[in-house]
């Protein structure tokens, strides 16, 4: 299908899409990925799905419209790395308290994986101006329902629910946690330790969050 720019000019080889908004944000999503958020280009997207570029407005507002979204997915695709991990074999053969302890490890090895393997989604994900504490939507979640925070939450919860953890010992402890495990994502892929063999990352990563345990 094509499309004039003007009256009288030459034709633009265009085609319609039955979502263009989907095809929009994978495109997006696909900059992202590659080159993280400053990728992230609306003028870029509308080249890859193959439409002119007024057609996006329809979609999305502007640059920063189009981020939100990818970083919304990005997220989403976050929260999808760590329930893999959360699902590792062997997790059902453990009792109540092992179960509790897996969990929470879980979360912070599936968070450091996906930074290592998803650079650019990973710094998307983490763009300034993202609440990553507001409430969980089908756009930033995993098949549970839960976003990156509110899966570590959860294991929280679990935590305190095994005994392993006091009940006045859980508030804030997202934060502690939290901090702790995105402090060694960011110093592996962009700060000092991004030169570290992959093996001595899997080995600081596994003690790092036996740390966040005992510490919590």
């Amino acid at each position: 299908m094509t499309e004039q720019d003007t009256a009288t000019g030459p034709a633009r080889t265009t085609y319609r899409h039955g979502d263009l908004r989907r095809a929009l944000l994978e495109a997006g999503i696909a900059l992202a990925r590659d080159g993280g958020p400053d990728a992230v280009i609306l003028r870029e997207a509308t080249r890859r799905a193959g439409v002119v570029p007024n057609a996006a407005y329809r979609h999305f507002a502007n640059r920063q419209d189009l981020l939100d979204a990818v970083r919304s997915a990005a997220l989403a695709e976050l929260a999808l790395a760590i329930e893999h991990e959360m699902a590792a074999p062997g997790m059902a053969a453990l009792d109540a308290a092992g179960r509790a302890r897996a969990g929470l490890r879980a979360v912070g090895i599936g968070y450091l994986h996906f930074a290592r393997a998803q650079q650019g989604l990973f710094r998307t994900a983490f763009a300034p101006s993202e609440n990553v504490r507001s409430a969980a939507t089908p756009e930033k979640a995993g098949t549970s329902g839960l976003n990156p925070f509110q899966l570590l939450g959860a294991a929280l919860d679990g935590m305190v629910a095994a005994g392993i953890i006091g009940a006045a010992q859980r508030p804030g402890a997202e934060y502690l946690a939290w901090a702790a495990v995105h402090g060694l994502a960011v110093l592996v892929i962009d700060g000092p330790l991004r030169d570290l063999p992959g093996d001595q990352v899997d080995v600081l990563g596994q003690r790092l969050v036996a740390m966040v345990e005992r510490g919590l």
